[in-house]
């Protein structure tokens, strides 16, 4: 059984993207696309003012990624539903949408049919995650495999991939173009990343990542 007229906003910086959802959606009798956005300020702007039931949201935005507008969404947007799709499938990613909030978690390429059954099942209340996730769910809760905390656990996912490519020597630009951000954004997380992991220039920030095991494979 499926709800009547969801209301949906997507939020993906490709617009190829966009347009598939949008022709899913308006296929869709029982969901109306209300809203699209291109990058994560633009998607909380969006949900403060048309007030969606689910917001389809990708992780690498630009500017405010996926995890902080999934975080503002549930904590200002009182019943909004977050389901993730995105093309993140490793696990700081998966655990960092659940604590962000987010109701499901689908990777790209999930068939059409099953987005929309997941954009229904989380209007209704219910967690949704595609097969792959799933069962690497199931392994963190069961214990069958052994937890491992990533290093710097209070980093972003986008705030990690930015040290990452710190530590393998990238410059601001390599890393705006390589991530698709602004070189302002890069500088920002930057600042971020240094006061997270207390120090006080570039140069030690990557004796600190490269300790913990980033950036060796380049």
């Amino acid at each position: 059984m499926t709800d009547v007229n969801v209301r949906v906003l997507v939020a993906d910086d490709h617009p190829v993207v966009r347009d598939g959802l949008r022709a899913l959606l308006l296929a869709d009798p029982a969901t109306e696309l209300v809203g699209e956005a291109g990058d994560g300020d633009a998607a909380i702007a969006l949900a403060l003012r048309l007030r969606p039931d689910v917001v389809v949201m990708d992780l690498q935005l630009p500017g405010t990624d996926g995890i902080q507008a999934t975080q503002a969404l549930t904590e200002a947007v009182p019943g909004v539903a977050v389901l993730v799709l995105t093309m993140r499938a490793d696990d700081d990613a998966l655990f960092a949408a659940l604590r962000a909030g987010a109701s499901g978690y689908l990777l790209k390429g999930a068939a059409g049919q099953d987005v929309l059954a997941a954009i229904h099942a989380v209007r209704r209340g219910e967690a949704v995650f595609g097969s792959g996730v799933a069962r690497r769910l199931l392994r963190a809760v069961r214990g069958d495999e052994p937890a491992v905390s990533p290093p710097f656990p209070d980093l972003t996912p986008r705030e990690r991939d930015v040290l990452e490519r710190v530590a393998s020597g990238a410059s601001n630009a390599e890393i705006a173009a390589d991530l698709g951000l602004s070189p302002k954004t890069v500088r920002n997380n930057l600042s971020v990343i240094f006061n997270k992991l207390q120090v006080t220039d570039r140069a030690k920030a990557i004796v600190r990542a490269r300790e913990a095991g980033l950036g060796r494979d380049d």
